[in-house]
């Protein structure tokens, strides 16, 4: 009698009992979402819809609350896809002919009165298409560095925050959807928020941060956003050759919430050849160097706890000076230099870059009769061609200037 009592203890308590929660790394989290199982996260697809799935799974087992529609971690939004390049997608009602994709939002609830927002894109290209820059058959686009590096970085930080005494803010944790085709989650989010805009205080943004390079050169966009955060970021730095810029407008999703007058930051380690391309891969990652980006942030995080609402300030938007082309050279510039003129970090094949003979590191310091002296210099010098121009191109080459020609 004694042993059936007993063994029904122990099957009670076995069935109550828990498997305790995994404890995931970086690796583990990128290693899944740049996994061929999810054929590239294209928006509005099943595949996107495992990846959303995975993301509210992580979060719920943090321990952090729901925050999108009807207390689920689910925002969705629906649009019809674009048939001219220049057009605004609108937001419409779902039917045969239209896209949903879905933001996946957490909230650690700090009873503050202020709230930050710590955001990534977790979408990415699928088997190419618009916006690949890979040549060939259709090929699965795994979006390593492009983002599951910054959802990685931001599951770290929603961790380290679920687990600290920095209280002197909520954390709103959203992974956007729709970034590749048009920053449309993070649009429709600071259109339609699960929070009030009027109470959030900054929002970090983290996009492409897994390819932190020897030099250690990490670019932070949107300093100008709030006149503290050169001061912040420069006293909590201890391991980069920071790139300070100030704009709050750039081409991610940041600039969804520049818009509506909250600063913000975006951290970035650059592009490089695999940008964009099936070759995106998760080992390919520099994850002690994410490592240190999680721990940065946290320390810029920390050190403004106990401080006031950031007063926001408008910046120079950039973007606006961009020159439109007709033409292009099938180059990745290294947005990251600093020095003089335009240097090459990759070269598309079968361009006139590559035909000309143009190298990864090459320097472009003279276009046609143009100087060049950095990113604006050399899209103004290009922005004069057109198709089946030719013009003579001066680079730096290890310190030898060599001078090419260039057919477009």
């Amino acid at each position: 009698m004694k042993k059936s009592i007993w063994l029904v203890f122990l099957v009670v308590f076995l069935s109550c009992r828990q498997e305790p929660v995994k404890t995931y790394t970086l690796r583990d989290d990128v290693s899944f979402l740049a996994s061929d199982s999810l054929k590239g996260r294209e928006t509005g697809t099943a595949n996107e819809l495992m990846a959303a799935g995975y993301l509210a799974e992580r979060m719920e087992n943090l321990g952090i609350s729901p925050a999108g529609k009807a207390d689920t971690y689910f925002q969705t939004f629906t649009f019809k896809p674009k048939k001219d390049p220049h057009q605004e997608i609108q937001y419409v009602e779902a039917s045969d002919s239209t896209i949903t994709g879905t933001n996946v939002i957490g909230f650690i609830d700090n009873k503050a009165e202020n709230t930050i927002i710590l955001g990534a894109h977790y979408d990415h290209l699928g088997m190419g298409g618009q916006g690949s820059l890979h040549r060939g058959e259709a090929a699965i686009h795994n979006g390593a560095d492009d983002n599951a590096s910054g959802v990685a970085v931001l599951l770290q930080l929603a961790q380290k925050l679920k687990k600290s005494e920095l209280k002197g803010n909520n954390y709103l944790i959203m992974a956007f959807s729709g970034e590749e085709i048009g920053l449309l989650g993070s649009n429709y989010f600071a259109k339609n928020p699960t929070v009030d805009l009027e109470d959030v205080n900054y929002m970090i943004n983290m996009d492409m941060v897994g390819r932190l390079r020897d030099s250690k050169v990490l670019s932070v966009s949107g300093t100008g956003t709030a006149p503290i955060w050169p001061q912040v970021l420069n006293s909590t730095n201890q391991d980069f050759e920071l790139v300070l810029k100030e704009s709050g407008v750039g081409p991610s999703d940041h600039t969804s919430f520049y818009l509506q007058d909250i600063p913000v930051l975006h951290f970035f380690t650059g592009q490089h050849e695999d940008y964009h391309k099936p070759t995106d891969d998760a080992e390919k990652l520099n994850y002690e160097g994410m490592e240190k980006i999680t721990s940065y942030i946290m320390e810029v995080i920390t050190e403004l706890n106990d401080d006031e609402k950031l007063a926001f300030k408008k910046t120079k938007n950039e973007s606006e000076e961009v020159p439109r082309f007709k033409v292009a050279m099938g180059v990745i510039p290294d947005y990251l230099y600093d020095g003089e003129g335009m240097r090459i970090d990759g070269v598309s094949e079968e361009k006139p870059a590559q035909r000309a003979g143009l190298q990864k590191g090459d320097v472009v310091v003279q276009m046609g009769d143009s100087t060049v002296t950095d990113m604006m210099s050399y899209m103004r010098a290009l922005s004069v061609f057109e198709e089946g121009d030719s013009t003579s191109v001066v680079i730096d080459r290890n310190g030898e200037k060599i001078t090419v020609q260039i057919t477009f």
